[in-house]
């Protein structure tokens, strides 16, 4: 099992949070996350099926069920996904939103 954090925080801004990449060679793959989130911020957890250490510019989709969200939330990736990071759309004042990742196999 291994613990990865992706954090994105600031004053009234928004961006991505640093990218969590995955094992694709665990089977079954899967990978729990939840997000945590402090002050008002609106945010979507995306996936990437490109490698980011070797594409320049992956290509990223959200989240079907957590994408547009600003309270805390929890889901997972049942399906091999490359890799994994929080989209901050907007936010007021000073704020934090930090995901945790968990994925299932990984000594």
């Amino acid at each position: 099992m291994r613990q990865q954090i992706a954090t994105k925080s600031g004053n009234s801004t928004t961006g991505s949070s640093n990218v969590l990449a995955t094992d694709l060679y665990i089977s079954p793959f899967n990978v729990g996350f939840g997000v945590v989130v402090t002050g008002t911020v609106t945010y979507t957890v995306q996936h990437t099926f490109d490698n980011p250490q070797t594409v320049a510019s992956p290509t990223w989709f959200s989240h079907p069920t957590i994408a547009a969200k600003s309270d805390n939330q929890d889901g997972n990736y049942a399906f091999p996904v490359a890799a994994v990071k929080l989209l901050v759309t907007a936010s007021t004042g000073a704020y934090t939103a930090n995901m945790t990742m968990i994925q299932a196999g990984i000594a």
